[in-house]
């Protein structure tokens, strides 16, 4: 085995507690809990580093690697930070562990990124996708929460997954501040992507699939934001419309590299 294979599974097997540790009958935000949390951080971030190292790489494997970190990162952020975020771990970290499991599968040759964008705004519009990536991520595990939580109340039958999840107003507190900040996030990465194609061709907009979906589920987000704010849009709808958007973004992120990289 190679030591990239090594380390590869190395950062999959660190995601494993933190799948397994919330899912406890009696689980709670305690030694146990963030031990599972710190090792979900480090594993799949210092792999990303490796992946890295030399150059931003293109690759499926790689960007899946580098989105779990971030969203394991700022995850243990909002878990120290709110008093009900860590119980999206239930959802949240088993969720990680498949990506882990399709970045691993998928593997593939390392393909640095070539650009003729100036560096800062490169390096910066990166940064700033993979933080959108990882936020409208948590926001979407907060939303699938409520959506589980009410559907649970609604037919009065909960179940061991819905008693350790957030309840149905703390999920949409979580939701609706993890979708302002994603909101303005991505509004900020489409910004930057458009001084980088601008660098690149002159041009500051095209409309490949990317940018579409991109565009799309800003709009999607910001007619959620005023619809809750202007009309109350909350519940089971507030929940599927972030789910859409988050399906929008995925398409537009790592699912255009897994249409390019795996299914060509």
């Amino acid at each position: 085995m190679s030591v990239p294979d090594a380390l590869n599974i190395l950062a999959l097997c660190s995601l494993i507690p933190a799948a397994l540790v919330p899912l406890r009958a009696r689980a709670e935000r305690d030694s146990h809990f963030w031990a599972a949390v710190l090792l979900a951080v480090l594993g799949p971030s210092l792999w990303s580093v490796r992946l890295l190292w030399t150059a931003w790489q293109t690759d499926l494997g790689t960007t899946l690697w580098v989105s779990i970190a971030a969203s394991a990162a700022l995850f243990a952020v909002l878990a120290a930070r709110t008093a009900c975020g860590w119980r999206l771990a239930p959802l949240l970290m088993p969720y990680l562990l498949a990506l882990g499991l399709l970045a691993s599968a998928v593997g593939g040759q390392a393909r640095p990124l070539a650009s003729m964008a100036a560096a800062v705004w490169l390096d910066l519009h990166i940064v700033v996708s993979v933080l959108t990536y990882a936020l409208l991520t948590l926001a979407a595990m907060a939303s699938l929460a409520v959506f589980l939580q009410e559907r649970a109340l609604k037919h009065k039958r909960p179940n061991r997954l819905t008693r350790l999840l957030p309840a149905v107003r703390d999920g949409e507190g979580l939701a609706g501040g993890l979708l302002a900040a994603s909101e303005v996030v991505l509004g900020l990465g489409l910004a930057t992507g458009m001084v980088n194609q601008f660098f690149e061709s002159g041009h500051f907009l095209r409309l490949d699939h990317k940018i579409l979906l991109s565009i799309v589920a800003f709009a999607l987000i910001g007619l959620l934001l005023v619809g809750h704010r202007v009309c109350g849009v909350r519940g089971r709808v507030a929940a599927r419309v972030v789910l859409v958007a988050y399906l929008l973004l995925t398409l537009a992120y790592p699912g255009v590299k897994f249409v390019t990289q795996v299914l060509r």
